[in-house]
């Protein structure tokens, strides 16, 4: 007895009947809630437009309003045109000398309560809304490390609900915190099972569940869920106004995930691989009747040899470790550019994202809008990755994407322009994103894909911890941040011209196979005539099979 036996058995539910599809609809609901949560502080935490409080005439006015008619002779003008945001002239006009101010008063045009107007999270105290936002990330780099694990040991069902469990708890704890620092502890939490505990195991779960066919566009679809998860948060900012009650909103959304205690199954792969045979075969007997199928399966016809073969197995894969992927030149190269790689999609993804504040307009519509953006490039990269291949396209969006960072910096900040080419350069990281978790996993042999895909992943939450901290370099050159973003993707969409094409090569399997895998083909190669080998073969059974290998536990953004 061994996996082949499973295969047989997973092979008969096909690759999407309805048992797939009903169970992928509650696995791709953590997605919205995880992009959800990841964006919360945008509204949440907002710092609307805002100037010095001016004592001689905002203290002795029934109605304080920040475009007061009498502050011009108060508040020094920027180069831009707008206020001064933290000097204040210390006579009026009637003196050019200024002094910082301590308190402000802020455009309540579009928020009328946030955490950034309670904690003046402005001029010197800017630091403080970019750690609340990073202490997020730095959860979120901490779960996809530590539950990813958990999910492989304990099972991906109980992680994913027992994180959508505290992702409802600390969701709306967190809209009651009056302290800075106790709000940066639970905001850390927040992150360990908001954006990764339920994401993480949900993804793998379907991608263990699915056929190998309808794995690209399952994954993509999680994508575009995360995305509405984006859209969500500014559906709710336009229309509740009072903070505290906008986030006790965004953490009840993980209701629509308790649910699962009960009606979602485990992994048949997973209970597989664990011994559990008789569990494993029950849920494929549950699906096999909900698909409709006639075909009978008799669990007294799988033996418990099943276990110990599996155990066997499973000591020789963790022979290798996540160290081999460095010990040889070819291996190692790939594996510091594919990290590059997601480090990059990851800091321009989130700069982008984090950049709505600065953008003119509505900023619910713009937030909006940067999340409608994504669906369509994820229904386009759904329709050409299997045709273009990985690496062109992946190169060809960072490469593009790179631009639009630069060009956005060099154009007026918030004109309809800018916000354009932004716009433009989201749909192009976002599209790269989508790709960048496929093409690794097809990179990487099978014994070490697991540990690829994890270093890839916590270099990715690694560079969105940094964004939030990155933008604050704005204070020095308002450009640079965009800079910064633009240039990395630049380097990292160069570099993986580099890189071998995966699309129609079997996946390596042994570390030998890793290191030989690609060996002269890059970009350069390719364009200058030489033809690579396998490159429009079609993968075999047998390799089809063998993509259906569990992938890892970390493709959150």
């Amino acid at each position: 007895m061994d996996t082949q036996d499973l295969d047989i058995l997973m092979g008969h539910l096909g690759d999407f009947g309805k048992y797939q599809c009903f169970q992928f609809i509650l696995h791709v609901l953590s997605g919205v809630t995880a992009g959800m949560h990841m964006l919360s502080l945008v509204t949440v935490g907002a710092v609307p437009d805002h100037r010095c409080y001016i004592p001689d005439i905002d203290q002795h006015s029934n109605i304080t309003m920040y475009n007061h008619p009498e502050a011009d002779n108060y508040v020094p003008i920027s180069k831009t045109g707008s206020y001064d945001n933290c000097n204040i002239f210390i006579n009026g006009t009637s003196s050019n000398e200024t002094t910082r101010c301590n308190r402000w008063i802020y455009d309540d045009t579009y928020y009328k309560s946030s955490r950034g107007i309670e904690w003046d999270f402005v001029c010197d105290r800017r630091w403080m809304g970019a750690v609340a936002q990073s202490s997020y990330m730095f959860g979120v780099f901490l779960g996809a490390i530590t539950l990813g694990s958990a999910a492989d040991k304990y099972g991906r069902k109980p992680v994913y609900c027992w994180s959508a469990t505290l992702q409802l708890i600390l969701g709306v704890l967190v809209a009651f915190i009056p302290e800075y620092y106790s709000f940066l502890v639970i905001r850390f939490l927040y992150g360990i099972v908001g954006s990764a505990g339920a994401y993480i195991p949900g993804f793998v779960l379907t991608m263990e569940l699915v056929g190998a066919s309808k794995r690209t566009a399952c994954g993509i679809a999680f994508q575009g869920a995360f995305a509405f998860g984006f859209m969500l948060v500014a559906g709710w900012g336009a229309l509740v106004k009072d903070r505290q009650l906008l986030q006790v909103i965004y953490g009840l959304h993980s209701l629509i995930l308790i649910a699962n205690w009960w009606i979602m199954d485990e992994s048949p792969r997973w209970l597989w691989a664990q011994g559990r045979v008789k569990e494993s075969v029950r849920i494929i007997q549950k699906a096999l009747k909900m698909n409709g199928s006639n075909i009978k399966v008799d669990e007294a016809d799988y033996s418990s040899n099943v276990k110990l073969h599996n155990m066997e197995e499973k000591a020789s894969s963790e022979e290798a470790g996540m160290m081999d992927l460095f010990k040889t030149p070819n291996l190692r190269n790939k594996t510091l550019n594919i990290c590059l790689c997601w480090f990059a999609n990851s800091i321009a993804y989130y700069g982008l994202s984090l950049s709505t504040g600065k953008m003119s307009g509505n900023p619910f519509l713009i937030l909006f809008l940067m999340g409608l953006v994504e669906i369509p490039s994820y229904i386009l990269t759904s329709l050409i990755m299997d045709r273009t291949g990985r690496r062109g396209l992946i190169a060809f969006y960072m490469l593009t994407g790179g631009i639009c960072c630069l060009g956005a910096a060099k154009m007026t900040q918030g004109s309809t322009e800018s916000t354009t080419v932004v716009m433009i350069g989201k749909f192009l990281i976002a599209s790269s994103f989508a790709i960048v978790y496929n093409y690794s996993a097809e990179l990487f042999p099978t014994v070490v894909r697991n540990s690829a895909l994890g270093l890839g992943s916590m270099c990715a939450r690694l560079s969105g911890a940094m964004t939030p901290l990155i933008t604050l370099l704005d204070s020095f050159d308002p450009t640079l941040p965009a800079m910064i973003f633009g240039v990395i993707a630049l380097i990292s969409g160069f570099l993986t011209l580099f890189l071998p094409e995966t699309l129609g090569s079997p996946m390596p399997q042994s570390i030998e196979d890793g290191e030989n895998f690609g060996v002269g083909d890059t970009c350069f190669t390719s364009c200058m005539g030489k033809k690579r080998r396998n490159a429009n073969r079609r993968p075999t059974k047998e390799e089809n099979m063998e993509q259906m290998v569990p992938l890892g536990t970390n493709n959150s953004k």
